[in-house]
């Protein structure tokens, strides 16, 4: 419902403190720019919650709005494209008039289309206004191979034309496309190589003349409108590209990226995973396991294994915390415990959520999703070991099991019945502390931080786990192994025999 001080007739619009900003010659493009230029004097945040491109894609996304340029933001998915798009109506102004009725939006003091012009003759200032709030003003469409011309431009409705008793030259008779009827407002094309050629040719004339022309009509809509785009980068993909005239007529290219440290994708993690959850046991979730999640992501997209092409989206590291968080909220529940605590069992509980996110490659193929999958995790847990146990001595809890002992872990273990468990291991429990646990914690806690540990040493070949999940001493790896792990971390960008991350199990003696 409007607000009831906004003028309802083109008369009082005139006369209203409103009139100022109308005027024809304040186009969109000046719109978005006058506002951005307050927000930047006033320092505001211009795009919260999208984290990680403050440095790099922000400011190009600016310096397109103050350039007046239609932009097209490239890069892989699950990086955020299509959000940052939708938070450019916060440069628009909170409520715009148009001539009530109009499927166009047209503009009061300069109308385009022939009805609203006629309309504004018969009735002057009589004529009514409605209002537009910013939101309404935003249209977006997924390009795919059957979007048509006349469904971005328009063409002609015979059905109309009838209806109307109008010769089917009239140009009452028009079915305006998505594109008029965006007018003075953003217009968003997501995966744009997916629009057929011809049609990516229909956007010439708007990008380069600011009009378009219906088929059939000898008629031209100057539309008022921010043309924005979004695509992966045109040769990673092989269902379609951008054309070469098309690409001239876009104003700014705007790469995007996934977050470049993992602290950066943490905070994008927990900002987009459903955590904050009503549920009968309290959920805690440990920095070690959000370190996991995300290196999980990192390291896939540094494995040669995953189609460097097609991106491991950020989507990967939400979807597994929230499923690793509801395995965890499962076990609780059916122990009936006061609160909950994922564990590293409960990554590999969620395997469906990594499998599905990432493409293959050949030799991923060959080896299996499920198996690469396995292999990402225990990647991820040693380096997260690594951060927090790197020099630290552990060698009585291997000993342990090097006397025989052995101990078999199920996810669906009570964390009082775990904690007993992990008990018995020698010294084991009191290395927690270095987790940043303490001894009043809870059992829930101190199992996780438990079973990490010996997660831990499992990635760095210390001890064994078989096949039923059991613990067990493990064999010290041969020269050919040691060689095989040095090569994958030295391509990982740490080098063992230089002291980097992945050399931390030779001091876990």
């Amino acid at each position: 419902m409007p607000h009831p001080d906004l003028p309802r007739t083109l008369g009082a619009l005139r006369s209203s403190r409103f009139a100022d900003q109308l005027q024809p010659e304040r186009k969109l493009k000046d719109e978005l720019r006058s506002n951005l230029l307050c927000k930047l004097e006033r320092k505001e945040t211009l795009f919260p919650g999208v984290m990680g491109y403050e440095d790099t894609v922000i400011p190009q996304v600016v310096n397109a709005i103050l350039s007046r340029h239609n932009f097209i933001l490239l890069g892989l998915r699950g990086q955020a494209k299509t959000r940052l798009a939708r938070m450019l109506t916060r440069l628009l102004d909170p409520r715009t008039p148009y001539v009530a009725g109009c499927e166009i939006r047209d503009h009061p003091f300069q109308p385009i289309c022939k009805q609203c012009r006629e309309k504004i003759a018969a009735m002057g200032d009589e004529t009514p206004i409605a209002w537009l709030s910013h939101e309404e003003r935003y249209v977006e469409k997924l390009a795919t191979p059957d979007v048509t011309i006349a469904d971005l431009i328009g063409d002609i409705d015979p059905i109309k034309a009838a209806r109307a008793g109008q010769d089917i030259s009239n140009e009452l008779t028009i079915h305006y496309g998505l594109l008029p009827r965006a007018n003075r407002g953003i217009f968003v094309i997501n995966e744009l190589p997916d629009l057929a050629g011809k049609v990516q040719v229909g956007l010439f004339n708007i990008m380069q003349e600011g009009d378009v022309q219906i088929k059939g009509y000898p008629v031209r809509l100057p539309l008022d409108m921010l043309l924005v785009f979004t695509a992966n980068p045109e040769d990673y993909t092989a269902r379609g590209k951008i054309i070469t005239p098309l690409k001239d007529r876009i104003g700014s290219e705007i790469r995007t990226h996934y977050p470049h440290t993992v602290s950066q994708g943490m905070d994008i993690t927990r900002q987009e995973a459903w955590m904050r959850r009503r549920s009968p046991v309290q959920i805690e979730v440990p920095l070690y396991i959000h370190e996991v999640v995300e290196h999980l992501a990192f390291l896939a997209r540094e494995d040669k294994r995953v189609d460097k092409r097609s991106g491991v989206s950020q989507r990967l590291p939400i979807s597994v915390l929230e499923s690793v968080i509801s395995n965890a909220e499962r076990r609780g529940i059916r122990a009936k415990e006061s609160n909950a605590v994922p564990r590293i069992l409960d990554l590999y509980a969620a395997l469906p959520s990594i499998t599905g996110k990432l493409e293959l490659e050949y030799e991923g193929e060959l080896k299996g999703a499920d198996a690469v999958a396995r292999e990402l995790i225990r990647s991820a847990v040693g380096k997260v070991f690594n951060s927090y146990f790197d020099g630290v001595n552990l060698r009585q809890v291997v000993q342990w099991f090097e006397l025989g002992g052995s101990l078999r872990l199920e996810e669906e273990t009570p964390a009082h019945a775990m904690v007993e468990q992990l008990g018995r291991i020698q010294d084991l429990l009191p290395f927690t502390k270095k987790l940043g646990l303490c001894e009043s914690e809870s059992d829930a806690l101190r199992a996780s931080a438990g079973e990490f540990i010996l997660e831990g040493l499992y990635a760095h070949r210390r001890i064994s786990r078989n096949e039923e999940l059991e613990f067990v001493a493990g064999e010290r790896p041969s020269r050919e192994e040691r060689s095989r792990d040095e090569r994958d971390e030295y391509r990982r960008g740490n080098d063992p025999r230089r002291g980097g991350s992945g050399g931390g199990r030779r001091n876990l003696n």
